[in-house]
């Protein structure tokens, strides 16, 4: 808990740096405002967090791979050949081969205990299944009113020229109210950039989330299965 703490402490540190670095290297980000620099670092998690997680999709193999495990998994369990199906779960890592062990590791118990264990098992894969995607779309929406922010500061300070004009009687020229209107533009086109990427990203992952939940259902289907056509034998 403590090292998950101090790197998202020095996580967050880095971010900042970037963000401030480039607030005062980069003219058009420093045109934008300081509210600039949460959007940029509102980019920066969102890269991070999308790296990290397509990373780990890509790591359990879901596409041909996967099949290929579950014609293995279906010919040893038809054939009742349980250590290699052990053996091919302990190969596999993965929640669906995790979910898959703690059904076999249970499967001389009754059909609901080996559907609960299951259960159980694929309740305890998800939280790392679905790691990092609340804070996508936290990070979406946040990016979007960082950018109406950066807008209504932009219109507030073209608004505080013309008044301090005005007071002073002096003409107000289209060259006095261009900052704040650069400062609106900006930051309103920098959270929509790092905004809409970041849905899209989160919508993609959201699927491959619901592809491992399936994959997870499946296993559970074809091990309690099993279980449930030797009750069937028994009674006829």
């Amino acid at each position: 808990m403590i090292n998950r703490m101090v790197q998202t402490g020095v996580f967050v540190l880095v971010a900042t740096t970037i963000g401030v670095v480039l607030y005062w290297q980069v003219e058009i980000i420093n045109r934008g405002g300081p509210v600039m620099i949460p959007i940029v670092m509102c980019s920066v998690f969102s890269l991070a967090l999308v790296f990290e997680r397509l990373y780990y999709f890509i790591s359990l193999h879901l596409g041909t791979d996967i099949d290929r495990f579950f014609d293995q998994l279906r010919s040893t369990v038809a054939g009742h050949h349980w250590k290699e199906a052990q053996a091919l779960c302990e190969a596999w890592e993965g929640p669906v081969a995790r979910v898959t062990l703690a059904g076999l590791a249970v499967r001389e118990s009754s059909a609901p205990e080996i559907d609960e264990a299951m259960e159980e098992a694929a309740h305890e894969e998800m939280p790392r299944v679905e790691r990092h995607l609340r804070w996508l779309s936290t990070l979406a929406q946040v990016s979007t009113l960082l950018g109406l922010l950066g807008t209504v500061t932009g219109l507030v300070r073209a608004f505080q020229v013309i008044q301090s004009k005005s007071t002073g009687g002096n003409p107000v020229s289209p060259g006095d109210l261009a900052g704040g209107v650069w400062e609106a533009l900006i930051t309103t086109v920098a959270g929509l950039i790092v905004a809409i990427p970041t849905i899209l990203a989160y919508n993609y992952l959201a699927s491959r989330v619901s592809d491992v939940q399936f994959q997870m259902e499946k296993a559970a289907a074809l091990v309690s299965g099993w279980r449930h056509q030797k009750n069937d034998h028994a009674i006829s």
